[in-house]
């Protein structure tokens, strides 16, 4: 938790909530043990698609499809969203949660390896949400930036590791090591890359929001 857990708690009590099968989805995730995005990042999901009314929306990292349903759910009606994930297991509880959702139609889940199916995805895509391996955010990087039009956001989930990522890698335990390095590069470029300006909050476990520029005068403006 990166936010103390009274100010977490007192910020949650004012939340309305969602509806009675997004409830009842995240319940059954934290039962077994899926991860779903956490409360303060839903109510900060909704604000950013009531501001930026996406048309079509790309997910890195479906699991059960909670985050796609929440989006389908609270974007725009006719937003179109694309939704990757490679986990067999996972797949048929996404694809039954977006039938039994009325989703099909407005869902697309593509099953693989994002490194794969983002390199031969063509289009754009005003809003994108990365949720998947925190060691292959900067990997992706590429490919989404591609996928991007001018003014398109990406959002960028658990990219404070619980507070992990501001300690020496000599802190952290061998095994994550390798995480914990390529977060700090992902964060580093998201920074400094010139078609980008990146804010980084602590709302959750951590979020990038990024918008993609035309140019590096617009960034410096």
């Amino acid at each position: 938790m990166i936010t103390e857990d009274r100010i977490s708690t007192f910020i949650n009590s004012f939340d309305s909530g969602n509806t009675p099968f997004l409830n009842e989805l995240e319940q059954y995730a934290i039962k077994t043990n899926v991860p779903v995005i956490r409360p303060q990042m839903q109510s900060f999901l909704k604000l950013l698609l009531a501001m930026k009314r996406p048309k079509q929306i790309l997910e890195v990292g479906t699991a059960i499809g909670f985050s796609a349903l929440l989006m389908s759910e609270y974007g725009p009606e006719d937003c179109k969203i694309t939704t990757i994930e490679k986990y067999e297991k996972r797949i048929p509880l996404a694809r039954e949660n977006f039938k039994k959702a009325g989703k099909e139609e407005q869902i697309t889940l593509l099953e693989g390896d994002a490194a794969e199916i983002l390199k031969d995805l063509s289009g754009t895509y005003d809003f994108i949400f990365m949720d998947a391996a925190k060691g292959q955010y900067i990997h992706f990087l590429p490919d989404i930036l591609k996928l991007m039009p001018v003014g398109g956001l990406l959002v960028s989930d658990n990219v404070l590791q619980d507070g992990d990522v501001m300690e020496s890698r000599f802190a952290v335990t061998r095994r994550d090591r390798t995480i914990h390095s390529r977060m700090r590069e992902y964060l580093y470029e998201l920074k400094h890359n010139a078609q980008l300006y990146t804010d980084i909050l602590p709302i959750g476990d951590g979020v990038t929001v990024s918008v993609k520029l035309d140019d590096r005068k617009e960034k410096d403006a």
